[in-house]
Formats: C-alpha cells, structure tokens, sequence
C-alpha cells in the first residue's frame, strides 16, 4: 500500500488532473466507496488474484475491470498509458485492467485532498493577527485610543524622528512597510496556485464560450456544473490573497496611527511644529495635515508616493513576485 501511495503521490505531483483520472478508475472499478478490509493478525497484504467471473481481488476488495472504452471520457490516452506504466492498473486476464490495490490509491487521494485543505486553512496565528489588526482600526475614530497607541509607538518612532526631518520619517516608514509588506505576500500567498486557479477559470469560461457558439447545450450544461465546482477554488484563492493583509495591517495599521498622532487628526493638535509641511510635487508647499486630493491630507499623500516608488524597487531588486503566476 505504501509503494501504491508514493506512486500516486508521485503521478499528481507530476500532473494535478491525474487525481481526477484516479478518481474516474477507482469509480469505474466499483471500488470508489469501497472500505478496505485488512486483518489485524496478518502483517502482509493479501495476494491479488483472479476470479472466474472476471473480478479482481485485492486487499481493496472486489473490482470490476476496466477497459478504455470505459473511461475514455474521464481520461486521455497519456494518463490511461502512465496508469498501466506505473503498474497501478494491471492487466485483469485478457478482460481489460484492474486497479492493483484501489484501497492503496484512495487512500492516497483522500490524503492528498486533506493536506490541500490544510495549506490554504489559515493558521491560528493567521487569525490572531486577524483580531489584532481589528482591534487597532478604532485608534482611527477615537482620541483616546489614538493617543495610546500614538504615544506606545512614538516609543520606538521618536528617536528617528528626533534625527530626521518628519518628511523623511514618512520615507523611511514606507521603505520599511513596503519591504515587510513585500516578504509577507511572497512567504504567504502560493502564487503558483493562485495562477493555477485562475487559468483554471479561464479555461472553463473559454469552453463555456466555445459551446455556446456552437450550440452544444449539453456542453454548456456540464461547463456550467464544473464552473460551479470551482467556485470553491475561488473562495481559496480570495483566502490566499487576504492572508498576509491582516499581518500586513497588524503592522502597519500602528505606523499609520503614529502618523496621525503626530500631524493632527482632522484638524486636531499633533505633535510637530504648527505650520510644519513641505513641498510636494506639482502640488507646491503644502502643511502636513493639509488636503490636497479631496480630504486625503499631504502627509498620506507623500507617504503612498514613496511606498509606491520604493515598492517597485523593492521587487525588482530582491525578485519577490507577488502576483500570480501559472509557471
């Protein structure tokens, strides 16, 4: 069972929709529900052997054979080749194939599918920093809170603002924001995966569009139930996508309240000198608490501009993708 679980492990490894194609087999072979029987005094597997009736017996139970005719809608001539290739199927007496150990294989699949549930689940430090960066967002509305947690980070942001100029604080904040921000994604999203589903939906949508031109309705009926299949690979692409945000924000969100301390917080008295600003691109001088795109205020204008500008340069310089990628 052990050799028919690393040749399995090792089929999907190399091809996804092998998993599928096993999964079509052992259904075909009347062993897809079947519940392996082993002897709890006899350390060996049984031997598989041949009835007369054409059925195969193995440790999974009993198995029909199967021929391609049987399953050539599920799978291509590749995979129904690798099957026999690797000895998974196995010639059934002239009959056609049966699976050499369907328990063995099943087994495989369902653990595959758990450790794929489990790498896109969020850890219980995932939803900590979840309920960490929730409970800073009221520092945003309430002075009280605001002042809290300006004053804790001004513990640690003080002295550098001391040494530097405010608008070169906000330069060295968005370098270091952007390059946390950066890792986080690269470490925490799989971005081969991501690419993975999204080719995967795109493949879908072009096959529905194809069949609608053609006025295959059975066609588009079966697109449509596979569509609504990988609506859950979606939900689990969204997962991935917003993991690292709430470590990004559990971050982040402090830094940004700092700020907002230190400028004043609509019109309120921060902590740098009245009349403090600088000059901004095209806009001119304008004071840090200043509006200048609507009621966005200079100092978050300035602040997205470098955490922009050094992001880019972030990622090319260290070649940290963070987008999806199907390669």
């Amino acid at each position: 069972m052990a050799r028919t679980a690393g040749k399995v492990r090792s089929l999907v490894a190399e091809d996804d929709t092998m998993a599928d194609a096993l999964g079509a087999v052992l259904e075909r072979s009347g062993t897809g529900d079947a519940t392996g029987a082993s002897d709890a005094t006899d350390g060996a597997s049984a031997e598989s052997n041949a009835g007369a009736d054409g059925e195969h017996v193995s440790d999974g139970g009993t198995a029909r054979t199967v021929a391609w005719s049987d399953v050539s809608d599920d799978l291509t001539s590749g995979q129904w080749g690798r099957l026999i290739e690797t000895g998974i199927l196995v010639d059934g007496d002239g009959d056609g194939f049966v699976l050499d150990d369907p328990e063995g294989v099943r087994e495989a699949l369902d653990e595959d599918d758990s450790t794929a549930e489990e790498d896109s689940g969020w850890s219980t430090y995932d939803k900590l920093a979840a309920l960490g960066a929730l409970a800073f967002f009221p520092a945003y509305w309430f002075p009280p809170i605001r002042d809290t947690v300006g004053s804790a980070m001004d513990l640690f942001l003080g002295p550098l603002n001391e040494v530097l100029p405010f608008y070169a604080v906000v330069i060295v904040l968005s370098v270091l924001t952007g390059l946390y921000s950066t890792h986080l994604q690269a470490n925490l999203m799989n971005t081969e995966k991501m690419g993975e589903m999204q080719a995967k939906m795109s493949d879908i949508q072009e096959r529905r569009k194809e069949a609608k031109e053609r006025g295959d309705d059975a066609a588009v009926e079966r697109i449509q139930e596979e569509q609504m299949d990988a609506m859950g690979d979606q939900l689990g692409m969204f997962k991935e996508q917003f993991r690292p945000m709430v470590w990004i924000m559990l971050l982040t969100i402090p830094v940004f309240v700092w700020m907002y301390w230190m400028v004043g917080f609509r019109g309120g008295a921060g902590q740098l000198p009245q009349g403090a600003g600088m000059v901004l691109p095209i806009v001119g001088p304008k004071t840090w608490n200043a509006s200048v795109l609507g009621p966005i205020q200079a100092w978050l204008v300035w602040y997205f501009l470098c955490s922009i500008g050094f992001r880019q340069i972030i990622q090319k310089s260290l070649n940290i993708q963070t987008t999806p990628s199907s390669s």
